[in-house]
């Protein structure tokens, strides 16, 4: 079988023979290879910025085509840019990262010249596993880290985005040999045969419940994982915070790719004398930026009829239990006989823990915008909840900030903003508990898809016996004793 080609035909049998032939090239092909030096991985991410830039009008189109209707310039930005992004940066730093990290060596070995330190060694091969909602972004942001810690990688698309999935299976293989990187489109069948190689690491990228799966089927060869995933990051908007900044803010979080992020702000916690407010500018900052949704070009789809029918499914819930819905359509369109499954944006009052809305991540264009009294009121709320992916705090009182980053748990932080902290490739990404496990970009990237291998070495001098730490043990040996337990 031509190891790029298309594996959704396949019997589980005979894909799962075909899948492990391709990591097994992989595998012998980085043995044979011996050390990566950085000007390959280099050449290796020049091709892959080169082929995203040959590319990057097909991959839009793909995008459009796969969500019914994708902004071009938001798939532009945040998915072939931000794909380029990581791997420049990665071509700028790999040579730094590479370098060896000398660590102290414990009295007494210290005196006598001995020395430790550490090599970063690429692991081999890394398997990748991405999501619909930025397809290319997703994919290529990992491998950046990927190549440049000198690995060989196989990646599974979401079959959700199956025109964006094949142009990146075309670019990929019309630049890479296969043992270098490949790609596998198919259906949940090949996700299922992928997550159980036995990669030297796994990545992957999407729903909790799904991560569960994987990393179940990742332990039976005991492959180590990075899992990002999502949750209900929540939104904690201060009483000194400039509500204009605030809606405008938190709204394009909400509207960008029709609030189908793992980051996008789930739900918002203002103080109750501002609630009215609040929705009075959510309302006027999503109109400023969205005066009409059906026909407008900027605002994006939901991906398919099933996830439709899920934010359906959660609004009727939500007013069935007696909450309220203030739905932002600003040119009073009619939504309901359109064919590509937009949402206009749309807040969710009154929304209580029994809704599936507060107890499911939501992934659409709702926002339930709830009250508290006191600070340490939506402190308490935040952390009766799994904890999120991202964490926002609107405001500019320097106390509440404190309380706030050193009460909660999240992911990450973005501090008078939403999403941000996701942009900046110095920062780790990555979850903390059901969330998400183990980080990536950067160097923290870097280091996640290397082996830090210790190496200590010894000086020529007879150490055990200078120091009595071979027998027979004498008056050295408690010399040594009573000075290493002085510390």
């Amino acid at each position: 079988m031509d190891i790029t080609m298309n594996a959704t035909d396949l019997g589980t049998t005979t894909l799962a023979v075909e899948l492990e032939k391709i990591l097994a090239a992989q595998r012998a092909a980085f043995n044979e290879e011996g050390p990566v030096s950085a000007e390959t991985r280099i050449e290796r991410i020049d091709r892959a910025i080169r082929q995203l830039l040959d590319y990057q009008d097909d991959l839009v189109e793909a995008m459009h085509a796969d969500f019914g209707h994708r902004s071009c310039q938001q798939s532009k930005l945040m998915d072939v840019a931000a794909a380029v992004g990581p791997l420049q940066h990665a071509k700028k730093h790999l040579r730094k990262w590479m370098q060896p990290e000398r660590r102290r060596t414990m009295f007494p070995l210290n005196l006598f010249g001995a020395r430790s330190r550490i090599e970063y060694q690429p692991l081999g091969v890394v398997g990748i596993i991405s999501p619909w909602n930025f397809p290319v972004n997703l994919a290529f942001a990992p491998l950046a880290q990927v190549l440049a810690a000198g690995n060989r990688a196989m990646i599974k698309p979401s079959e959700f985005t199956p025109a964006t999935s094949e142009i990146m299976r075309q670019l990929i293989s019309e630049a890479f040999a296969p043992e270098e990187i490949c790609v596998i489109t198919g259906g949940a069948d090949v996700g299922q045969a992928f997550s159980a190689l036995p990669f030297d690491h796994l990545v992957f990228t999407g729903a909790t419940s799904i991560a569960r799966h994987v990393m179940a089927a990742a332990a039976k060869n005991l492959v180590p994982v990075t899992l990002e995933l999502g949750g209900k990051s929540p939104v904690i908007v201060g009483r000194s915070a400039d509500p204009q900044m605030v809606c405008d803010r938190i709204m394009w979080g909400k509207i960008t790719n029709a609030g189908q992020i793992c980051l996008a702000p789930d739900y918002c916690l203002v103080p109750e004398e501002q609630l009215q407010e609040y929705v009075d500018g959510f309302r006027a900052a999503a109109t400023r930026m969205l005066p009409t949704l059906l026909d407008n070009p900027d605002y994006t789809s939901v991906i398919n009829e099933r996830h439709y029918q899920r934010l359906q499914g959660y609004m009727a819930d939500a007013v069935d239990k007696g909450a309220t819905l203030v739905e932002i359509n600003p040119a009073e369109e009619d939504f309901a006989n359109q064919p590509a499954r937009k949402i206009p944006p749309t807040l969710v009052l009154d929304a209580t823990d029994d809704m599936l809305i507060m107890q499911e991540e939501i992934f659409g264009p709702l926002m339930p915008v709830k009250t508290y009294r006191q600070l340490g009121e939506a402190i308490s709320y935040i952390n009766s909840k799994p904890r999120p992916l991202g964490l926002y705090y609107f405001g500019d009182d320097a106390a509440e900030e404190r309380a706030i980053l050193d009460r909660t748990h999240s992911g990450g932080v973005t501090i008078n903003d939403v999403l941000m902290h996701v942009a900046q490739e110095d920062l780790p990404f990555g979850g903390v508990g059901p969330s998400g496990m183990g980080a990536y970009h950067g160097f923290d990237g870097f280091k996640s898809f290397s082996h830090a291998r210790s190496i200590y070495k010894q000086t020529k001098l007879d150490v055990a016996s200078m120091t009595g730490m071979s027998p027979p043990f004498n008056a050295k040996t408690e010399k040594t004793i009573a000075q290493m337990l002085k510390g």
